[in-house]
């Protein structure tokens, strides 16, 4: 079941799609990475759908298919805004599951509403950033004020991916970009709102130790926007954390390790279900 558009009280409009069991008593819920959308998880929310579970996916605001209202924005105001989409579905019982800026929305949502998470998980995320971070997506933001499409993804495309991916894929990423060729220039607009975001929000370790649900936190190995001793910091201020890393495996390990990621996932969400 798709559900289109969600209005919320301040007048701009999320896309979100429900899958699922809707009788289900706890939802699975992914976080999309920046430049991404609901369609960056379709290899994964189907194996959930299987086993009974209700899975949400939404845009959120500056992304493709979400309003893109005047930013920057915050990591708390897509935490509530998430929020009100639950409450809106009647939704009680979350697990969350986020890829890069989208795990920081999780992080912030376990921590500003902990009796709805039954346990997060977080790939490839941070709760702060250094220099080298900060000047990939001040370098993402010029390319996107360019709004040429094909240009832009592969400009991004060697602080994201690793390596052998990269060679070994290069007619999926050379169609990947090609089709931003296509898109609606309100795309980069967005962009520029979320990496703005990112960069003068993204610094929240010290709350780090209020997040009380189970966590799991995955790495790519060859992360080079968010290196190791972001993850190490995670698991070291998160009680109740595990910590896996995924070789051969660069920023965007949802799409460079698709079986290894779906394995880690679905194994910690049916942990921590209540049967």
């Amino acid at each position: 079941m798709i559900l289109i558009p969600y209005v919320k009280s301040n007048d701009y409009q999320l896309f979100y799609e429900v899958f699922g069991n809707e009788d289900a008593e706890e939802t699975v819920v992914f976080f999309n990475g920046v430049m991404t959308s609901t369609s960056s998880w379709a290899a994964y929310y189907p194996l959930f759908e299987k086993l009974g579970y209700r899975i949400l996916l939404h845009d959120f605001k500056g992304q493709l298919k979400s309003d893109k209202p005047q930013g920057p924005y915050t990591f708390q105001e897509h935490a509530d805004d998430t929020k009100v989409l639950l409450d809106q579905l009647g939704i009680k019982k979350v697990h969350l599951v986020g890829t890069s800026y989208g795990a920081q929305v999780a992080m912030r949502f376990a921590v500003g509403f902990p009796e709805d998470v039954m346990s997060l998980t977080i790939i490839d995320g941070t709760s702060e950033i250094d220099e080298t971070s900060r000047l990939f997506v001040e370098g993402w933001k010029q390319l996107a004020q360019a709004k040429k499409g094909e240009d832009f993804f592969w400009g991004a495309v060697p602080s994201l991916y690793y390596n052998d991916f990269v060679a070994k894929n290069k007619a999926f990423l050379d169609e990947r970009a090609k089709m931003l060729n296509q898109i609606d220039a309100s795309f980069f607009d967005g962009q520029i709102h979320l990496y703005d975001t990112f960069i003068q929000d993204s610094e929240f370790t010290s709350e780090l130790g209020k997040i009380s649900c189970p966590c799991h936190v995955i790495w790519g190995e060859e992360d080079i926007l968010t290196p190791r001793k972001f993850s190490e910091l995670l698991t070291e201020q998160i009680p109740n954390t595990e910590f896996t890393i995924i070789p051969k495996s660069g920023h965007v390990t949802i799409f460079e390790q698709v079986e290894t990621v779906k394995t880690l996932i679905l194994g910690f969400v049916i942990k921590h279900t209540e049967l």
